[in-house]
This record gives structure tokens, sequence and C-alpha cells, in this order.
């Protein structure tokens, strides 16, 4: 038996839309009169078809998703990552049968706990108590089941001095931690969370992120939409990228995130502002260019594990502030986790002028990979962060594997865990 527990065929979602015409120009009895006729005659005719109701003099197709065709297998987790509006919160409803597609077909083999809203399937009128056996049987479960995992549930959402009040009257944590709790402990085959943790702290976010680690490793399937990239890349081997409701990508999850990051379009191992004219920064400065260079001052973006790179940003000052400054730069891996932050150890008073600032990174630090470079300049008092571009400048650390001293004498070729990999001294002896 096929171990494919999804799979979408040109899946597709329309939408109509409504606009109002005849805004601005005068407006006679007549016309208004006709167009509520029109509009009474419309409705009257979609509610009879079964169709969406829209209202407007106009209406205009809206495609939230297109042509999305995929398979997910048993046991995968899946990372579902876009910008807001690239249709992964309709392409999960679709999935949790909470709405239909208008093109294409999905195939699920197994039962579906979704998770889409801070207590989706909730009565705000019911307890906590009760709104876990609705919730159960709304998903699909028996008394018998929900009753074996009663108590499990309600250890884990941390709710128990509750259970007896109605849950319009519970925070939004305790909501998201019952409601959560619920979808996770009553065994569906597929587990469908969007952008819930966000709502939980983080010793919640840490518990949910190890209870959907272990779905996983159930043999469930796991599909998790978050703009956390850091935790999609930790939870999720595979990711989806979905860009104006089109599937633009389907892999590995850091490939698919760096792609993300990209946008297909890489930032740059060095710009210069100055020609153009172009302007970034605010009313105190202003950055004009960037570069990652070698230690002979030509521009690189494939770095060699075991050679320094300067990091370069030259700014000008344009207003004089009662202020010191610090130029500092951010590292990011392609995850999106910030591996470190480097500055300065003193802070310069700065007048009005041009400035460079370098910033030197030894051999053998970074690991293996790609990273990002946000460059920004924090002024004192007030300790303000002046970001200029948070993905000014991109670089790719490649490890030459033939150089065997940086494996420590092995001939071990894969990446070794971490966003640091510093070549440090070391000392073994025998002691007998």
């Amino acid at each position: 038996m096929s171990d494919i527990v999804i799979k979408a065929e040109g899946l597709g979602k329309k939408y109509l839309i409504g606009h109002q015409t005849d805004r601005e120009r005068y407006t006679a009895l007549r016309d208004i009169l006709a167009r509520n006729v029109r509009d009474y005659w419309r409705k009257a005719k979609a509610l009879v078809h079964g169709e969406q109701i829209v209202q407007g003099d106009e209406q205009e197709e809206i495609w939230a998703l297109r042509d999305v065709s995929f398979e997910i297998r048993q046991g995968e987790a899946v990372g579902i990552i876009g910008r807001n509006g690239a249709g992964k919160s309709t392409l999960l409803k679709i999935l949790s049968r909470i709405t239909e597609p208008s093109a294409g077909r999905v195939t699920i083999r197994g039962r579906v706990a979704s998770l889409l809203e801070v207590g989706t399937g909730f009565h705000p009128e019911l307890t906590g108590w009760e709104n876990i056996y609705l919730n159960g049987a709304i998903l699909g479960m028996t008394r018998q089941e929900i009753k074996r995992k009663f108590d499990e549930i309600v250890d884990f959402a941390e709710v128990e001095k509750f259970l007896d009040t109605p849950v319009k009257r519970y925070s939004s944590g305790m909501y998201v931690r019952l409601a959560f709790a619920v979808a996770a402990h009553l065994e569906p085959e597929i587990l469908v969370v969007d952008e819930v943790l966000a709502v939980g702290d983080a010793a919640f976010q840490k518990k949910c992120l190890g209870k959907m680690e272990n779905v996983r490793k159930g043999g469930r399937t796991v599909l998790f939409v978050s703009h956390n990239m850091a935790t999609i890349s930790s939870l999720c081997q595979t990711g989806i990228r979905l860009d104006m409701g089109r599937l633009v990508n389907k892999g590995k999850t850091s490939d698919v995130i760096l792609e993300y990051y990209t946008q297909g379009n890489a930032s740059p191992s060095s710009f210069d502002y100055r020609a153009a004219g172009k302007l970034i920064g605010d009313s105190y400065a202003k950055l004009l260019a960037g570069f990652i260079l070698d230690q002979e001052n030509n521009v690189l973006s494939d770095v060699d594990i075991t050679k320094s790179i300067n990091i370069k940003m030259i700014y000008r000052i344009i207003e004089v502030e009662e202020v010191s400054a610090s130029p500092n730069f951010h590292f990011f891996s392609s995850d999106g986790s910030c591996a470190f932050v480097s500055n300065p150890v003193k802070m310069v008073r700065h007048s009005l002028g041009l400035y460079e600032a370098v910033c030197h990174i030894p051999g053998n630090l970074l690991n293996e990979g790609t990273y990002f470079v946000g460059l920004a300049l924090t002024t004192y008092p007030g300790t303000i962060v002046r970001f200029f571009d948070q993905h000014a400048l991109s670089f790719h650390v490649r490890d030459p594997i033939e150089n065997v001293p940086t494996r420590g004498g092995t001939d071990y070729a894969g990446q070794i865990p971490g966003l640091v990999r510093p070549l440090l001294e070391w000392q073994i002896r025998n002691l007998e």
C-alpha cells in the first residue's frame, strides 16, 4: 500500500469579491431603485444555485490558490511558508475539509485534527470540561476515546483549576493551550497547525513542539504553518513555499527557507548606492554601500571555511545629535536564526561626514551554509537600533573537504551541527 496520505492535484480556490460603482457621481432615485432590483435578482439567483452571494455592483474573481499539486507521505513533517496572503491558511482549510476547492481535487487518507485558529470548535458558553468532549466529537472521536485521554489533555493544557469555568473567561493563552491539547492528544493520523504557537509563551511553545515531534515520530503526519523559520527548520524535514496562491517550491526545508528569504533573488555580496543615488536610512544616517571582501579586498560570495573575510559598511551621518553611535552587523543563518551580532568594543562620537566600518571574521568560525548580514547603527543614550537593512548582504560558506585539518584529521564530509564551527585548541594526553 502506498504511504502517501495527502495528494493534491491541480488544487484551486476562487473567491468572488464585489465592488461598489458610481460612488462619486450623482445618483438619482431611479438609479437606486434599478440597482436594488439588480442586486435582489443576482442574490436570489446565487441562492438558488448554491453560489456565493456577493455585495456590490461589479464582481471580481480572486484565486487564493491556483494549480497547486503535491504529495505528502506518512510520518512526514511539512512546514508551509509564504508571505501574508500567499494562500497558506486557505490550503489548510481545504485539507481540513472546512472549505471545498473550486478546482482540482485532494485525496486524504486518515483522520485529520486541525488547529487553525485559537479555540476552533469551542463554544464560549460551555466549560473547559464540556468543550473537551465537544471538540473531541467534532474531530470524530468517540466518548470512550476522549475519556481515555482526558487526564492527559488537562495535564498538558494546565487548566485543571478552570475546567468548570466557561471558556469565554479564559485568557488567549489558556484558550490555545486547551485547543492544542485536544487536537494533539486525540491521536489523529494527520495534525494540521496554523501559527497557533504565536499565542503561547516560550514554555508552552517548547511543549507544543515536543508534542508535534512525538506525533511525527509516532508515524503520523504534521502540517505546520508558521512565520518562525527557526521553528519550521527544527520540526520539519520538508518545506512547501506558496506565493500568490501558487506552489513555487517543495523540497528540503533549509533549501525552501533559503529560497523564501531570497525570493529567488539572493541578497548581494556587495552593493553601492552612491552612483544610483538610492537612500536608505533615517534623518540621522544613510547607508551608502556594503561589501563582503577577502583579505585582498576582492568581493566574494563563496567563502572558503578556512579563510577570513571582512564585512564593510559605508554610511554617512547627515544630522548631528547628542549621541554616541556604534555600527553593528547581525548575522542570520538560512533558517532565520540569529547566529551572532558583532559591534565595536567602544562607542564612537560621530560628527557630520562619511564613515567606513569594517568587521573581521576569522576563518574556521562559521559553519558551512548561507548567511545573511543585517547592517545597522545603534545610538546611545536611548539605545535606538537603526536598521538599514536586515538582509543587506549574503555569502555562502563552503567546506573544502580535501582540507583535512578542518575536520580534525578525519574523512568526515557531512555538515557539523550548529551555526558556528570554530577550530579551537585541544589537548589530549594519556594519563596512564
